[in-house]
């Protein structure tokens, strides 16, 4: 089931009640999109699906158009997740990682979204979730682009659920950043902030095991307790750079007020070492005398075998993070 904005926020405030937290996957082809779903199904557990500029530029979805992409990939997304066999699974579509020029263009597409019939209904199809890659603006930057965004939404008729964010890498937000950014927004538009991506001692990527080391779940509940007094409400955080991280350190934040966790450098290379592993493996039947060469060569081939090693991987990170067996209770 495709969430609107409406229920990203109820979702993720169940997470935020429970202890657990939604592995948000960045996913950069429909073969990565249905595995997933699929490891979601397995683990019966919500997932986030998030996309950045280079996913919906490319070439399975936008052909260098993002707005193009944007659409495509909600469409998508939506067949599949309103699908019989997913439709009890709560799937969140996400927006990260959006920046430059184009960012305020794409991110009111996916806010406004796109007019899709489906049994005969009329639906509006919008991101469950928004946020913007605010690590080269200001802090007046970040806070006029959000303010901007939660002001199309109203103007549009439409809700809007965000993840704010500071820049993440390699430190640790400052109180007094997080007060001016969130209560800025808050002061507006009271309730549209969900999300709150704070430097938390992680970064982007893989790195050393030492990279880590400032790492501390207190960060994460002096977060949390900063936000309710801000805010009055609870607001889990979305943990970026998580690659690397201890399973024992994810399993903690989780607990302790994470709600989201970005996986992006360690998904896509499990899905390359698979692939490439298919082709060696292979070679010889991607001749074209090979009596097998045809099936070998079908996009079906590699994906079904990339999908054998990367969803139980899938799954792992769902059970570490606490979210195995939560996806018919958000809603039940």
């Amino acid at each position: 089931m495709l969430l609107s904005p409406t229920q990203s926020r109820q979702l993720l405030n169940h997470a935020f009640e429970q202890g657990y937290a939604i592995l948000a996957v960045n996913a950069d082809s429909h073969a990565a999109v249905s595995d997933c779903l699929e490891a979601a199904l397995m683990a019966d557990a919500p997932i986030i699906i998030e996309t950045s500029l280079w996913q919906i530029k490319s070439h399975s979805y936008g052909l260098g158009d993002p707005i193009l992409g944007v659409a495509r990939y909600l469409a998508d997304l939506m067949v599949l997740a309103n699908s019989k066999r997913y439709r009890h699974i709560p799937v969140i579509y996400h927006t990260d990682h959006i920046k430059g020029p184009e960012t305020m263009g794409i991110l009111k597409a996916a806010i406004q979204g796109i007019q899709t019939g489906i049994q005969g209904q009329n639906l509006q199809l919008t991101a469950s979730t928004i946020s913007l890659d605010a690590s080269d603006m200001s802090e007046e930057e970040n806070i006029a682009h959000m303010l901007q965004l939660c002001q199309f939404a109203e103007e549009a008729g439409v809700d809007v659920t965000l993840e704010m964010e500071s820049a993440v890498d390699d430190r640790i937000t400052p109180a007094e950043e997080t007060k001016k950014l969130i209560g800025a927004v808050e002061a507006q538009f009271p309730g549209k902030i969900a999300l709150w991506a704070p430097g938390v001692g992680t970064q982007h990527g893989f790195t050393s095991d030492d990279g880590y080391a400032g790492f501390q779940t207190k960060t994460i509940e002096d977060n949390v307790r900063l936000l309710q007094q801000i805010t009055g409400r609870n607001i889990g955080i979305a943990l970026h750079g998580s690659t690397g991280l201890p399973n024992e350190k994810l399993s903690a934040a989780a607990k302790c007020g994470v709600t989201k966790v970005n996986w992006s450098s360690e998904s896509l290379y499990l899905r390359s070492m698979a692939a490439k592993q298919y082709y060696q493996l292979f070679a010889d039947k991607l001749e074209r005398k090979h009596p097998e060469w045809k099936n070998t060569a079908m996009d079906n081939g590699v994906a079904t075998f990339v999908s054998a090693m990367y969803v139980q991987r899938v799954v792992e990170r769902m059970m570490v993070l606490g979210g195995e067996g939560m996806a018919g209770r958000a809603f039940g």
